[in-house]
């Protein structure tokens, strides 16, 4: 593993950076302009001192104003969803659809037993470990030289391959990284722990009051018992589509009431008495409304309402949802590994026979070996590489309005891969049962605006939705 800062690494470059800090904590309270803020805060020591003082006191606003960029090579995808999932950065990763995985290099762990110590077999199993890992990314190779794409090819990589992130965060994040990837009990992953460690040695000089946000307690480790002591079933079944949790009531009609009260400063019952007498009975007012109110640029209505919903989802497409930071996702840590006997065969590998032998071979096989490990008492923290990407969890999702809405728009799209379309969409067949003008204004931008961005790399289908608009309007 390989962690770098990116952009000016000069000592006077640091030093200014944690002025500004100083000056945004200097100016919330002190008389004068932003400018006699900075003017007072020019002085490297002081600064940092007041910086100290101030994020001490649990104001860390101001170390928000301090923007670090990392470079991490030779990291797995622990890792990634590690970090996308605690909505800590900005991410761009190393495409698993558009780039060949067949040569990367993998995470090898140290194999320990429950109390942490490393096996005195370590090196043998390392060795064992490598070859199913080989024989894995070997497999990987036989279905894109079979012409299966290379974003299903990937179901069946191990998460123990490298990717590569360029990251960016503040301070406050930076810390909080810090401490969730040291001193929580995801710290029993050698991989997090290690690159916790590593941001910690570069913050202490890029970023010193970094030091004063960091726990030093020891690791935090954390089990709920009252749930491991009442749930005697930890087996699960794999939902075949998305089932809507809960959403809010009259969707269509909440998101009216809305815009009435946003726009004109209104109460709920006077916006319910303009509703009620102009608004519900005229569907093709209501149609109209809705596509006003989608063209607002921040959407304030639209994130008004809420869906929650279940489903199941393979690990390969995981990050497809935790990327977007406008929902919010709840699912099972990796360690311990739920099920590696849950997966998702993608349908043109299942509707080739032999390629699906060799796909299940692998599963099984790939189970074998894991039991193997898991029965000589190694920790799960260790062995959470035998996760392959195809193994599916089930999830569960809070979108508000604004959320689905952006979701639709990209995951709908036929440059989408296939797996989360068909996943978007039957999640809309399901709003489309309780919403009529709002489900209808979802979907990609050909759809909904008659405009594709994908440029030559377009499917084609905004040629035959323009020309389907051109024929109804001549005839």
């Amino acid at each position: 593993m390989e962690v770098k800062l990116l952009g000016l690494t000069s000592q006077e470059y640091f030093e200014k950076q944690v002025e500004i800090c100083a000056s945004a904590g200097k100016l919330s309270r002190m008389q004068g302009t932003v400018f006699d803020a900075i003017d007072s805060m020019n002085d490297y020591d002081k600064a940092l001192k007041f910086v100290n003082r101030v994020i001490g006191m649990g104001h860390t606003s101001t170390i928000d104003h301090d923007y670090m960029v990392f470079a991490l090579s030779g990291v797995s995808p622990i890792v990634e969803q590690t970090l996308i999932e605690e909505r800590f950065a900005s991410f761009t990763v190393k495409s698993r659809r558009e780039v060949d995985f067949s040569k990367v290099d993998y995470c090898i762990p140290d194999f320990h037993d429950k109390n942490g110590n490393v096996l005195a077999n370590n090196k043998e199993l390392q060795k064992k470990y490598c070859e199913h890992m080989q024989k894995l990314f070997a497999s990987y190779s036989i279905f894109v030289d079979a012409g299966i794409k290379k974003e299903d090819a990937r179901f069946i990589l191990p998460y123990s391959f490298h990717g590569e992130i360029i990251m960016g965060l503040d301070g406050t994040s930076l810390a909080r990284m810090i401490n969730y990837l040291t001193k929580s009990d995801l710290s029993k992953i050698d991989e997090l722990k290690l690159l916790g460690n590593k941001l910690y040695e570069i913050a202490k000089t890029r970023a010193p009051y970094i030091e004063t946000l960091i726990d030093k307690d020891e690791t935090i480790e954390f089990s709920n018992k009252i749930l491991e002591r009442i749930v005697s079933n930890k087996t699960y079944e794999i939902l075949d589509k998305p089932v809507l949790l809960s959403a809010t009531p009259d969707i269509d009609k909440t998101i009216f009431l809305n815009a009435i009260m946003r726009e004109f400063s209104l109460t709920n019952a006077e916006a319910l008495k303009i509703y009620e007498e102009n608004i519900k009975n005229d569907a093709e007012l209501q149609a109209k409304l809705m596509k006003e109110i989608f063209k607002e640029p921040n959407h304030d209505d639209l994130k008004q309402i809420n869906m929650r919903f279940n489903f199941s989802v393979p690990y390969a497409i995981l990050t497809h949802y935790t990327r977007h930071r406008r929902l919010s996702l709840s699912l099972p840590k990796f360690a311990p590994i739920k099920d590696l006997t849950k997966y998702l065969i993608p349908p043109a590998i299942k509707n080739d026979s032999k390629l699906k032998e060799l796909f299940e071979n692998l599963y099984q096989e790939n189970k074998k070996v894991y039991d193997e490990f898991k029965a000589l008492g190694i920790r799960d923290e260790d062995l959470v590489y035998f996760i392959l990407s195809g193994n599916m969890i089930n999830v569960v999702i809070n979108f508000d309005g604004e959320a689905f809405r952006w979701i639709c728009r990209l995951r709908e799209c036929t440059k989408a891969q296939w797996c989360i379309r068909e996943n978007v969409t039957k999640m809309h067949q399901e709003i489309n049962k309780i919403s009529t003008y709002y489900s209808a204004n979802l979907g990609p931008d050909c759809v909904t605006k008659h405009i594709c961005g994908e440029g030559k790399e377009s499917c084609g289908r905004i040629n035959t939705i323009l020309a389907n608009l051109k024929a109804e309007i001549n005839n």
